[in-house]
């Protein structure tokens, strides 16, 4: 596996690139669908428990995989990271061939603010990625910790790429009404999408596992452990997967 990182934007974001190798004996795998991670962190920050260790997830499973660290800190930062995101996207679209990218195969996957951030890419970015990913997603107007986040919901048009969300109904950050309007506005345009809302669970889960709990017993949760598989799932519904066949041989 070759891991780097390039300069992205005219802010100087970065974007951590994770590509496998290729192999005689991965003919099949010569070109692989890819995903691009945008962390939550409120524009604050970025959280390195949904970059690395999701970006590792979908690595598991086939893909080539993109961590953005978009533009982030005090004031007004969501213009400046919508651009990071673009061009993010767009390099990877540049890119396809020399980093082994299936074309047409291009998804987002994004956190808390980074999944408001990718629903905007979606709904208004000059490129759109070809499947969308929401974890618990800001999509409604409002202000959290001294932020404003315009709404994404209300420009959602049949244009908006085939989505997959995600949340918990009892999140105490970002209420569920976010994954619930964003659906509602998707089947008003025609979108289609699948949707799960987990029983119980803390705001920010990442993957729900010890391993990005960050030491707190509420960070792990079986249930919604099970998003990283059942997004997986979906989009092998939506794309298919790595070709075989008869005659391949080991």
């Amino acid at each position: 596996m070759r891991c780097f990182t390039v300069p992205v934007g005219p802010c100087g974001a970065r974007l951590a690139v994770y590509l496998q190798d290729q192999s005689e004996e991965l003919a099949n795998a010569a070109a692989r669908p890819a995903v691009l991670i945008l962390p939550g962190g409120g524009y604050r920050r970025c959280s390195d428990r949904e970059a690395e260790p999701v970006a590792l997830a979908y690595l598991a499973e086939g893909y080539q995989a993109f961590v953005l660290r978009y533009t982030v800190g005090e004031g007004e930062v969501f213009g400046a990271a919508f651009e990071d995101a673009q061009c993010a996207l767009e390099l990877l679209r540049e890119r396809a061939a020399e980093w082994g990218l299936a074309p047409g195969r291009v998804a987002v996957l994004g956190f808390s603010a980074g999944g408001h951030l990718a629903a905007a890419l979606a709904v208004m970015g000059r490129a759109r990625p070809d499947a969308l990913l929401l974890g618990y997603a800001v999509t409604l107007p409002t202000r959290l910790a001294g932020k404003d986040y315009i709404s994404v919901t209300k420009g959602v048009t049949g244009a908006v790429p085939p989505a997959f969300l995600f949340a918990t109904r009892n999140d105490e950050r970002v209420p569920v009404r976010n994954t619930l309007a964003f659906a509602c506005a998707l089947e008003k345009a025609g979108v289609p999408f699948e949707m799960h809302i987990f029983a119980e669970g803390p705001h920010g889960l990442a993957l729900a596992k010890p391993l990005t709990a960050n030491g707190r017993a509420a960070g792990v949760n079986a249930a919604f452990a099970q998003w990283p598989a059942l997004s997986v799932g979906w989009l092998k519904t939506l794309w298919g997967d790595l070709p075989v066949g008869d005659e391949s041989s080991f």
